[in-house]
């Protein structure tokens, strides 16, 4: 019975955006942790002739269900239903080590174990001067007290036998069953006393915190989960690394063997390509709208034809993955490029409605100060004579029209209306009444101003409520306020024009990788289109339910991502009057 699952996600951008709508995601990077860079290798080795010959059994009982060609009795009903699950869990264990199939099999001098003891022997001398630690996982082979051979003890009987490493250097995590007793490990691997330590994922991928000495981490099997990966990496890329920090260039290496015409590579890429899909949509860096989470799983094995190419020798798979992470890089920097450009197009064009708004005003108000200079008269002392006229009031003395206004802020109500109450040099004054409650009462204030092009006020429209002089001259005031204004708007001009030849510069640039992009998609578009081909030769095309918001699709389904034309969005503008000033 075929199991299925979601594989393929289109609108993968909204997703992206819905999920950062309610969590709120930061990296080390992000809150600037102090920890080494992970400088990735991936170690291929030819497969051994015991290999080989095993790898073709394999695509046999792929294709027929024939386990006694594996060296096991036939598969039962149940088994039948999960025969690429079985298939997929012997291609492991094939790749890790031939006798993890039958331990009548003889040791290779070219098998993952040799391999993995001569890299461990070379970092182990280069770093002898600093006791530089290294981290082995494997999720296969693990030890166990009292057991059979396993993968751990053979690496280390290599380490001693071949490389004359000292055995108490050595160390499996499984030996230490207690919380005690681990930290007294964690604690000899901090000290360099210990330079090796083994384990698996879930032993020794949390809560391990001996990265002090770290130089190294080697990887003899690839974990299902991107989050098993990174915790596996943490226990060296981690901040208090020591040695990585001084003596090796801040970067930890981390090493991947892989078998080729195994399931590693495809695994370890098919892996890589998850986290960086996870990763770019955790901080909305998503720049595909698709995303192929691949057809390898935990539960069900691997997809037959995929299993069959990818034993068979066929490379196709593995390019395509690497052309998928390519691309997913690609996509992610192009996004982020016109992000910057979209966000320095926005600020260029708001920063250009400013100044020419902030024009506007100071043309207007020089045009009103002119006015006001032409008809103003001064005294003997060279100060601004003050004839303001209320239509109200008869007398022209500057106590009695303080007190005047002073009597209208307090009894006046316009009811919202602007009205005028008298004259200044040719400037109409003007009077507006507010409601505004206050301690649960509503009180009405009044606000008054100069009519220009603009409402010019001084203390904020506000009349002096106990100096009738001061409240007289609030006008007059408001006038001779005018160039300070236009200054204050000359220097906002001046500084805003700074940003403008760096803003414009970058508007005008374009992405300079946007044909790379495009080639790599075609070569992903006839890569799948071959892939597809390969994997339908004799197999019977079926159609498969799909939503538009996830699909369960073959390959010969899937649809191409879309090339997509990043929009320019230019929002409008609110033009905003000066500082004291009302339009």
């Amino acid at each position: 019975m075929q199991k299925e699952r979601f594989r393929y996600f289109i609108k993968v951008p909204e997703l992206a955006a819905f999920y950062n709508e309610i969590t709120d995601y930061r990296t080390a990077e992000d809150v600037g942790v102090d920890r080494p860079d992970k400088n990735e290798i991936l170690h291929n080795i030819h497969p051994t002739p015991d290999q080989e010959d095993f790898i073709k059994r394999l695509m046999h009982f792929a294709k027929t269900g024939d386990a006694t060609i594996l060296g096991r009795p036939p598969l039962s009903k149940t088994e039948e239903k999960a025969k690429m699950l079985i298939a997929t869990d012997y291609a492991r264990k094939m790749a890790l080590d031939m006798r993890m199939i039958a331990p009548d099999y003889e040791d290779h001098p070219d098998n993952k174990a040799s391999h993995c003891a001569k890299m461990i022997a070379e970092y182990y001398h280069r770093y002898d001067a600093q006791k530089g630690t290294q981290f082995v996982f494997s999720d296969l082979g693990t030890y166990q007290q009292g057991s059979d051979w396993n993968v751990y003890s053979e690496i280390k009987r290599k380490l001693i036998d071949d490389y004359h490493l000292p055995a108490h250097e050595i160390r499996f995590i499984q030996e230490f069953q207690t919380e005690r007793a681990k930290k007294k490990v964690i604690a000899a691997m901090n000290e360099g006393s210990v330079r090796v330590l083994f384990g698996s994922t879930s032993m020794l991928g949390t809560g391990v915190n001996a990265q002090q000495r770290a130089v190294a981490v080697h990887h003899l099997d690839t974990p299902w989960r991107p989050s098993d990966l990174a915790q596996r990496d943490g226990r060296a890329v981690r901040k208090g690394n020591e040695v990585a920090k001084h003596f090796a260039g801040n970067k930890v290496d981390v090493i991947i063997y892989a078998v080729e015409k195994s399931l590693d590579s495809y695994k370890f890429n098919l892996l890589h390509c998850k986290q960086t899909f996870i990763s770019q949509l955790k901080s909305g860096a998503m720049g595909a709208r698709t995303i192929d989470e691949g057809a390898m799983d935990e539960k069900s094995g691997m997809n037959f034809s995929e299993y069959m190419a990818i034993l068979s020798g066929n490379t196709d798979l593995l390019d395509k993955a690497r052309l998928e992470k390519k691309i997913a890089s690609l996509e992610s920097e192009r996004k982020s490029f016109y992000h910057g450009r979209n966000e320095s197009e926005r600020k260029l064009n708001a920063i250009t409605s400013d100044i020419e708004s902030n024009n506007g005003y100071i043309q207007n108000m020089r045009e009103d100060y002119g006015k006001f200079a032409a008809q103003a008269k001064k005294d003997e002392k060279g100060e601004y004579l003050n004839p303001l006229r209320l239509d109200e009031c008869k007398a022209t003395d500057e106590k009695s029209l303080g007190k005047m206004l002073q009597k209208m802020d307090k009894e006046m109500n316009t009811y919202g209306a602007r009205k005028k109450i008298g004259e200044l040099y040719g400037f109409p004054i003007t009077v507006l009444s507010e409601k505004a409650v206050t301690d649960g009462l509503e009180l009405v204030h009044n606000k008054f101003a100069v009519d220009g092009n603009y409402k010019y006020t001084y203390n904020n429209g506000n009349i002096a409520p106990t100096d009738p002089i001061a409240a007289a001259r609030n006008f007059l005031n408001a006038l001779l306020h005018i160039p300070a204004v236009i200054e204050k708007y000359e220097k906002d001009n001046a500084r805003l024009q700074v940003d403008l030849p760096l803003l414009q510069s970058i508007v005008g640039k374009q992405w300079k990788k946007e044909h790379e992009l495009r080639e790599l998609k075609g070569q992903l578009v006839e890569l799948d289109k071959k892939i597809t081909a390969e994997l339908n030769k004799g197999q019977p095309k079926t159609v498969e339910k799909s939503s538009e918001e996830g699909q369960v699709t073959r390959p010969e389904q899937q649809p191409q991502p879309k090339s997509e034309t990043p929009t320019v969005i230019v929002p409008m503008m609110d033009k905003r009057p000066p500082t004291g000033i009302h339009l």
